[in-house]
């Protein structure tokens, strides 16, 4: 069997349906191939967003995403995404064209060392030198991708493998997943912990979405009165109406979730990095607090720099564990009064009427069509926080945002891999205008291969995050933060060059009938919200430790 042949095979064997990708020289001949494949193959206007798609649609599904691109500039084009990915711990295959093995070193025609490039943000890397390997590449990887904590595993394919042939008797290469390390042996500290706290508190990561184990969590804070605590990537894993949900933490946390956190006795992290953004100088909670760090990567341990009882292992099965030894419920009735006072007071329903529009007036009108099938992506900066913080995310994988790596332009493409993933539901990409400028061909992706979305643009014509770090912190000292031209861009009329719809809003009572226009549309719709550009996000917690909490409108 020819080699193209053979690697499109391994994959409809693993059961995967669709990848995103562009094609190129060095991979005409896989390209070749997918014409006689069932994969569905969605073509992206760039590289990029071929990984953002496959992220979107690994996030959505639980599957894993598959990307594909050329040699040289192909590849490279795909870092940004596939270190979004990683960053965020999400499965992912990459697939990359080569040169010609005999060519490897020469300096030929789009020639880039892809397997070192990749490495850093890659859980392992693959080059087909001999296409007999072909089979155990793909086996491993597939595996390899999802075992322990996942992310994204690369494969490098020259060009003279793809065109090779291979003993098809060699396809079916037995696999034997890699054993990941696990150690419950301080399970039983943990416990003594937990019955002894009299304000535990749940920090939900993205490692309970990833390994859908939100169920359990939720279980487990109702046995032991916790309230609970999602970082960006952990939202959803607890419904957002739940007493226990206390909302995000972070620099653009709730101050429900600041509050408990400073009251504290106990501190539960399970699958979450604690990273800077969620455990900072700020958010410490108080002396004496016990920690429990539950997370199958035991890197992240440690860095928070407090002593903790670290479990390395999958969070559902400690889950399983602490609720196996636990009474039936621990009376902390008057812990979860006071967390159920705290989400109580910060519901972040805002019922603006300013004209600029302010982003918390056009979150609301988001809430009101928001059903449980609904997802939404996000782009990185205000808009991300906005949604962050406003939006009732009900379910699991309902909410997809960049985290540790904060790319701009994911919102879209995301969205794209999103509806590839999941037809059925419709989705929402939040975007800014500085975000959507980076990947606005993608709404030509979404028109020509029938993966509808719509694109809510918050558009304020500055660079939001960055201004309001300039204004807050530098004296109000705009530096190439300023996108708005004397004549700004006609959104709207670019989507329809693009052969999608548009809308723009000027009034807040205007941002229903569009949504309502948009979700009845059978073609990606962009609504185009023109925005207060003074408006920050708040409240903040400032980078410096010697700057008091920035509060704003919030009723804390």
């Amino acid at each position: 069997m020819k080699g193209s042949r053979a690697l499109l095979k391994l994959m409809e064997d693993r059961g995967i349906e669709t990848m995103f990708g562009y094609p190129g020289g060095s991979v005409i001949p896989i390209y070749d191939e997918i014409l006689d494949s069932s994969i569905r193959h969605v073509l992206v206007r760039h590289e990029q967003c071929a990984a953002h798609m496959a992220d979107g649609y690994a996030r959505a599904s639980g599957k894993t995403g598959v990307c594909l691109a050329t040699s040289g500039p192909g590849a490279t084009n795909l870092i940004t995404g596939i270190g979004t990915a990683y960053a965020d711990s999400v499965p992912m295959l990459v697939l990359t064209g080569q040169v010609a093995s005999g060519s490897l070193g020469l300096g030929a025609f789009q020639e880039v060392d892809a397997f070192s490039l990749m490495m850093p943000v890659t859980k392992h890397n693959y080059r087909v030198l001999d296409l007999d390997h072909l089979p155990r590449a793909i086996g491993e990887g597939w595996e390899l991708a999802r075992t322990g904590r996942p992310g994204p595993v690369h494969i490098d394919l020259p060009v003279d493998a793809m065109n090779s042939d291979i003993d098809q008797s060699l396809l079916d290469v037995e696999i034997h997943a890699r054993e990941q390390h696990t150690d419950y042996s301080r399970v039983p500290e943990a416990l003594a912990l937990i019955a002894k706290a009299k304000r535990p508190v749940i920090v939900a990561g993205g490692g309970v979405v990833g390994s859908d184990t939100s169920g359990l969590m939720v279980e487990f804070a109702e046995r032991i009165g916790a309230g609970v605590v999602t970082p960006l990537m952990g939202i959803g894993s607890i419904p957002a109406n739940h007493p226990l949900n206390l909302g995000p933490l972070g620099m653009h946390g709730r101050m429900s979730a600041y509050q408990a956190i400073k009251q504290t006795d106990l501190v539960i992290a399970l699958g979450s990095k604690l990273s800077d953004r969620t455990f900072s100088s700020h958010t410490e909670p108080m002396r004496g607090c016990g920690i429990i760090h539950v997370d199958i990567d035991r890197n992240e341990f440690g860095k928070h720099g407090k002593p903790s009882v670290d479990i390395q292992g999958y969070v559902g099965d400690a889950l399983r564990m602490f609720l196996d030894a636990l009474p039936p419920k621990h009376d902390r009735a008057i812990w979860e009064k006071k967390v159920a006072s705290f989400g109580g007071r910060c519901s972040c329903d805002f019922a603006f009427d300013d004209v600029p529009i302010l982003p918390q007036r056009a979150m609301r009108e988001i809430n009101a069509v928001l059903k449980d099938s609904t997802i939404v992506t996000t782009d990185v900066g205000q808009n991300q926080m906005w949604a962050m913080h406003c939006l009732k995310i009900n379910r699991p994988r309902q909410l997809i945002s960049s985290g540790g790596f904060g790319t701009m332009g994911f919102g879209l493409p995301a969205a794209i891999g999103a509806k590839a993933a999941c037809p059925e539901c419709d989705v929402i990409a939040i975007t800014g205008d500085g975000g959507l400028m980076m990947v606005a061909q993608e709404i030509a992706t979404s028109v020509a291969e029938d993966l509808p979305v719509t694109i809510f643009l918050l558009n304020n014509g500055w660079l939001g995050m960055v201004k309001q770090w300039q204004k807050l912190f530098w004296d109000k000292r705009y530096s190439a933060t300023n996108l708005a031209s004397a004549q700004r861009t006609d959104f709207v009329k670019l989507a329809e060059s693009l052969g999608a719809g548009g809308t723009r809003v000027e009034r807040p009572g205007e941002i229903a009938d569009a949504l309502k226009v948009a979700r009845e549309s059978d073609r990606t719709h962009l609504i185009e919200v023109i925005v207060d550009p003074e408006e920050d996000v708040l409240p903040m917690l400032p980078p410096n430790p010697s700057i008091p909490l920035v509060r704003g409108r919030c009723p804390y």
